[in-house]
């Protein structure tokens, strides 16, 4: 039984994250070109040298427009992981996430949990920026969107 419900939130989770990542094509970074010595059509051999160059990452503000929807989306799917969670409880549902677990025996205690969830993922996203990796600040939102879809989602299909 618990293996086929991971597998359910994995398979939503996996089709959430997909739907947030092709929709925001520009997080991942910069394109890769190539010379146009490699875009022959004929075969021959072009001899190649690999020369790495410093890609500098443009500098932004941590609560720039991207951060805030992807706080905020982050934010609201926590909040409604809560009250779905909340409902399934209060119906003789069980909780299967065992850190959530430990938090699940009154409501105060589940609100707390979601919340430092979303705190922690601000937190993780705040010292990335801080050390210069500029793509993981904004993958740590994106992975905990697609974690907390796949909870609603399945919550919401095993009322």
């Amino acid at each position: 039984m618990q293996t086929s419900c991971f597998r359910a939130i994995l398979k939503y989770g996996l089709v959430v994250l997909a739907l947030v990542v092709a929709q925001s094509g520009s997080l991942w970074g910069q394109e890769t070109s190539f010379p146009a010595a490699l875009k022959t059509t004929s075969v021959e051999v072009v001899p190649v040298s690999f020369v790495t160059v410093p890609v500098e990452s443009r500098p932004h503000r941590f609560w720039d427009n991207r951060n805030r929807a992807l706080f905020a989306t982050a934010a609201a799917l926590g909040v409604a992981d809560f009250f779905v969670t909340r409902s399934n409880l209060a119906s003789g549902g069980r909780e299967l996430n065992p850190v959530t677990r430990m938090f699940s025996g009154s409501t105060p205690g589940l609100a707390v949990n979601f919340s430092l969830e979303t705190g922690s993922v601000i937190g993780v996203s705040y010292l990335f920026h801080k050390t210069g990796h500029h793509k993981l600040e904004r993958i740590a939102s994106v992975v905990n969107i697609g974690g907390s879809a796949a909870a609603v989602a399945y919550g919401l299909s095993h009322r």
